[in-house]
């Protein structure tokens, strides 16, 4: 890794939540970079409620957050399989811990990580059990209150360094699989993901109930809806930008896919391995919560 990751994916209307607060992504300690993808900070002070919305990753989240006049907390986010919604208001920061796709399992080795999928628990239920509220409230306020944005990222990589992960082949195998789904669209099915490793259908599923945290099907639908949404902001945005009539206005000139869309959502089933555009129709809606053409007229 050469750096944060600096596409949007996953995050719904992207455009509207970065124009309302500051998003940053930044990299931690070397030593805990075989493991994490990144830190990600924001920072608010709205004037009005916003609802920002996620499709999650097949990703483990520690969570720092200070909400308002609230006190510090921190929790541990396992994989969400619904859409997210977070509402934020007046004044906040979260700062954020993103894992690579089986490379949480390293820090909190005892439980598999199927055991944290869908749920929301204080950092002293996963890793520091028996410790006192005094010691995970310092820990928290350690991480959110300095405004220094290097003060924050040394202290999240102290809390981690204190957790003191080891090498685990096992987890190392889950997370290439995982970047192998994620980095090539030819593999649409569970059965080549298992060739690919040189394991059956079923051994391949406790891997990933184990170090991923949600079956192999489930990553490879869900990194498909994150390419579906990139995708169609993107073509939005390169469609309003490109007048139909070569000037700096007029109508926007828009391919296929529905009417006003700029999508060809046809040409990007295809693309992304469905049989036809009702599947990933079918998909996109039930992951995002309203159908593609809705949401480009959303993002538009």
């Amino acid at each position: 890794m050469t750096g944060p990751r600096r596409d949007t994916r996953g995050i719904v209307e992207a455009r509207e939540l970065f124009a309302r607060v500051r998003f940053r992504r930044r990299q931690p300690h070397p030593a805990l970079r075989p493991y994490l993808e990144h830190y990600w900070l924001i920072d608010w002070d709205l004037t009005e409620p916003y609802a920002s919305h996620v499709v999650p990753h097949p990703s483990v989240n520690v969570v720092f957050q200070r909400y308002a006049d609230e006190p510090a907390r921190a929790e541990v986010a396992g994989i969400g399989l619904e859409l997210f919604t977070q509402k934020l208001a007046g004044r906040g920061r979260v700062c954020g811990v993103q894992f690579r796709p089986g490379g949480f399992r390293p820090f909190a080795p005892d439980r598999p990580v199927s055991d944290w999928t869908g749920q929301r628990l204080p950092i002293g239920d996963v890793f520091l059990p028996g410790r006192d509220e005094e010691t995970l409230r310092t820990a928290a306020h350690a991480v959110v209150d300095p405004d220094d944005e290097d003060a924050r990222v040394a202290a999240l990589d102290a809390f981690l360094l204190g957790l003191d992960p080891q090498p685990d082949p096992r987890a190392e195998l889950a997370m290439e699989l995982v970047e192998r789904v994620r980095s090539d669209r030819s593999v649409r099915r569970v059965s080549q993901l298992a060739d690919m490793a040189g394991l059956s259908a079923r051994a391949l599923q406790r891997l990933f109930a184990g170090w991923v945290g949600v079956g192999p099907k489930w990553v490879i639908l869900r990194y498909r809806i994150h390419e579906a949404l990139e995708r169609a902001e993107q073509a939005e945005q390169a469609g309003q930008a490109r007048p139909a009539d070569g000037t700096t206005g007029g109508t926007v000139e828009r391919p296929a896919g529905g009417p006003g869309s700029g999508v060809d959502w046809a040409a990007l089933a295809d693309d992304l391995g469905y049989s036809d555009q009702a599947h990933l129709v079918r998909d996109f809606t039930a992951t995002v919560g309203v159908p593609p053409s809705a949401y480009t007229r959303a993002a538009r």
